[in-house]
């Protein structure tokens, strides 16, 4: 999840669970700061699953200071932190729920089972389903599907052979990383790695 600047609007986006595509014109830039697993929750007060796939303009989610808005004009990168600063200083951030984010979200890059990621962390499969949908926006199954395909594509953009980085990764073969690769980037694995 991330806070957005497009050049005359300031954006929250949510939790993708399909690709996303944005057009700009050219010369066009954009800002972004992403948001650590756990904090856009924390930040906003709402639950990341109420926020799937949404470009909200961030006013309509929470009052800012006009001139924190104003200076993303000037200096978007600034802005972009003065925000998220703002927002932290004014909630109560619980570091224990912020320390399991990252920690659930640790377990899903290491490739963890979602009932090894429960075990570990002393709760059932159902309420880590929920917490997942809260934290991250989809349930754990999802998370642990994107970062498989992260891993995937980090080997494959390092030089493994797209076939080895599949197994590596635990796909069945190098045709399950291609259709994952179309369901979550909305592309195909080689004009992704171009």
């Amino acid at each position: 999840m991330d806070f957005v600047w497009t050049g005359d609007r300031l954006l929250f986006a949510g939790p993708d669970t399909v690709a996303t595509s944005v057009t700009s014109p050219p010369g066009a830039v954009t800002w972004g700061l992403r948001l650590a697993p756990g904090v856009a929750h924390a930040l906003l007060a709402i639950p990341a699953e109420e926020l799937v796939n949404e470009r909200i303009d961030l006013a309509d989610l929470v009052a800012l200071p006009r001139s924190i808005i104003d200076s993303a004009y000037d200096n978007p990168a600034i802005s972009l932190n003065d925000i998220a600063r703002t927002l932290w200083q004014r909630t109560t951030i619980d570091p224990a729920e912020l320390a399991l984010a990252a920690s659930l979200d640790h377990a899903a890059r290491a490739g963890r089972s979602v009932r090894d990621i429960a075990e570990q962390h002393g709760i059932s499969e159902r309420s880590l389903h929920r917490l997942s949908n809260r934290l991250f926006g989809y349930g754990a199954k999802t998370l642990m599907s994107i970062r498989r395909f992260q891993r995937a594509l980090r080997l494959a953009r390092s030089g493994t052979p797209l076939a080895e980085a599949a197994a590596l990764v635990g796909y069945a073969d190098q045709p399950h990383l291609a259709r994952e690769t179309r369901r979550l980037a909305g592309t195909t694995l080689s004009d992704l790695l171009n």
